[in-house]
Order: structure tokens, then sequence, then C-alpha cells
């Protein structure tokens, strides 16, 4: 009788002090500390004055799709989901006057982020224009897309809106064709054949953009001047200038239009203006050139001499804006816009020069 007297004289003491606890530990709980406001990251950091800031990230077709009123009403009328797209494995990005198109080599397509237009398309889904393995991209003056396609070991030729047009190559004149530059006047293509370890074929076939014959070739396996091992992107420059990004000798080459060596930059290494494993590459209007590391998890820009001027992004593992993993292809606008693709995050980071404004350049003017 005492023991059971003074465990309920306990308990009417003690509830009324845990509740209070409780009571106070719940209104802690119900008070979510106040978010910060993202501040997009700028490069280079601070105290440096800020030539690149960070835009938007590229993922789902949400990100450009215009969601209408029309919209609304048929999802509701017919009591269907809205579908969502997205990147699962993409490779490269070419971009032009607000467009960015981007392949994705296990979805055997490649994915159009129309910016301006606020729309969203796949490509290359079905025949004549049926692609197996779409890595590199070139979009030509016309607006015409030029497509790498390893497997079928041809280019694919489309209108900007993915109607299928031609196809250049084929499996006697290419091995791997890997990626695709177009001459700035759109007459010819230069497509980059990787080849393999077993393979003499590691070389650039310069074709005619409109008739797909084959012009010359340039370069052959070795690392002599002009000579390729495992080369893996291109692009063009101002000047027809072709660049080509020769992973296994770890430097870019550099030649005119007609395939002449003029210089080359670049040696094996983790130091900046070095590299560890270059892969995508690219330029801008004013000449510089931009060059993706898959194992520094950035990309180095340089001037159009070869000397380095300033890096973007590092290894992380959040995904975050300038976090990288994968790194792959890479491109730059118009506008002066860059665009990043990341395999591992299946993302397309964009940065902006801090001396253009957001409602500024192609990605604001749809219809243009």
């Amino acid at each position: 009788m005492r023991r059971e007297a003074k465990t309920r004289i306990g308990i009417t003491i003690v509830k009324p002090a845990f509740l209070a606890v409780m009571i106070l530990l719940l209104n802690a709980c119900a008070t979510a500390p106040e978010e910060k406001p993202f501040v997009p990251p700028v490069y280079p950091p601070p105290p440096a004055e800020p030539r690149f800031v960070f835009e938007r990230t590229l993922l789902y077709n949400d990100d450009v799709e215009e969601y209408t009123r029309g919209m609304r009403f048929r999802q509701y009328a017919t009591g269907a989901s809205r579908k969502l797209m997205g990147l699962v494995k993409p490779y490269d990005v070419a971009v032009q006057r607000g467009r960015v198109y981007v392949s994705d080599s296990v979805q055997r397509s490649v994915f159009l982020f129309d910016i301006p237009g606020k729309r969203f398309l796949e490509i290359g889904t079905k025949k004549p224009g049926l692609l197996a393995k779409p890595l590199g991209m070139d979009v030509a003056v016309n607006g015409d897309l030029y497509v790498s396609d390893i497997s079928g070991k041809r280019i694919m030729v489309y209108s900007g809106d993915g109607q299928f047009l031609r196809a250049i190559g084929n499996a006697k004149e290419l091995r791997r064709p890997t990626d695709i530059a177009i001459s700035n006047d759109g007459k010819r293509a230069y497509v980059l054949d990787t080849g393999g370890v077993d393979s003499m074929s590691h070389q650039v076939q310069v074709y005619d953009a409109a008739t797909g014959d084959l012009i010359k070739t340039i370069g052959k396996r070795g690392s002599k001047e002009g000579e390729f091992n495992l080369p893996i992107q291109v692009t063009i420059g101002p000047a027809d200038r072709l660049y080509v990004v020769d992973s296994g000798n770890f430097r870019v080459q550099v030649f005119d239009p007609e395939g002449n060596f003029l210089f080359s930059f670049g040696t094996v290494g983790r130091l900046p203006g070095q590299f560890a494993r270059p892969k995508g590459i690219a330029t801008d209007p004013a000449g510089n050139i931009y060059v993706i590391d898959t194992a520094f998890g950035n990309f180095q820009i340089f001037n159009a001499k070869g000397q380095l001027l300033m890096h973007i992004g590092d290894r992380g593992q959040s995904g975050m804006p300038g976090k990288y993993m994968l790194p792959a292809g890479i491109d730059v606008d118009e506008d002066g816009r860059i665009y990043v693709v990341d395999q591992f995050f299946r993302k397309v980071d964009v940065f902006r020069p801090v001396s253009l404004a957001a409602e500024e350049g192609f990605v604001a003017k749809p219809g243009k």
C-alpha cells in the first residue's frame, strides 16, 4: 500500500514537468530555422574579381517547358499525369541561339532544351533517323544538327527541330566516330575517329558536309606533332582553326582548316594547365579554349595561345552547381554562356559571364 501510494505521488508530481518539457520540445521543432537564400557561386571566388556566375541547371523537360492553362485542363479532363523526361547518361552538349542539344548514350537520343522557345524535344528515336549510341555533336550555321553515332559508325544529320536529313560516313571510313565539328561556313564536317588500342585509325576524317564525300584524312596514330593517341573530342574556333583533344598524349593540338599542324599545349600532370584525363573542348568568339578534365572535375580556360587563364568547378559528391564527378561535354554559345555536362549527376550546368545580364542574350529572346 505504501509503495503504491509513493508511486502515485511520484507520478502526480512528475507529470506536469514532463508535459512542460514536451511542449517546449514540440514548439522548438515547429519553429524551423530560416532557410538561407541560395547565392549563385561565382568564378573565380572572392577576393578575386568574378568573371562567371552560375545561372541554372538543366535536368528535365520541366526546366524549359511552359506548363500552360490548356495543358493543365487537358490533364484534369483526361486524368492523365504529366510526363517527366530527363537525362540518364548525357555525354555532349551543342548550343545555338538558346537551343541546347544534349546527347544521351543510354537513352539513344538527343534532347533539345529550347530555352527561349520553352519547349523540350527528343531527337533520333524513329527510323530512318534512329540513333544507336550518340556521342559528340555540333550545330552548323544554318541550324542543322550533326550527331556522331559511334555504334552506327556514321554521322546523323537533322534539322534544328529533329527531322532526319541524311547520314555521312560508313563503317569502311569510320571505326569509332566520337565527335564532329562543322566549319564556320557549314561546308566541311570534321569527324573525329578515336580508333582503339588495336587500331591505327586515330585521326580526323574531313567530309563535304552537303554531299558526304570524304575529302581528306588528318593525322595518324602516334605521339609526334600532328599524330594522335585516342583523340576524343574536337571543335572549330575562329578562322576555322581545328582543336583536337589528344587524350592519350595529354594535350590539345591545333590545326589550320587544311589540317596543317600549328601548335599544341598541355602535358600530363595534376598542376594547373596540365591534364590528367582531358575530354570535352569548346571555344568562344574571342578564341579562348575551354577543356574539360574528368579527373580534376573541372574545366580549364586557356587563351588563344594555350596559356591558362582560370578554371571553373571542383570534384564533389553533392551535385551542387560547379560540383562534378564525371564531366564530359562542354560548349560556349554566342553570348559567352558556358554549358557543362556531368554524366554522374545527369545534368547540364550553365554559367554566365558577369558582364552579361540574366535577361540578355539568346536565351531570353524567344523566336529570334
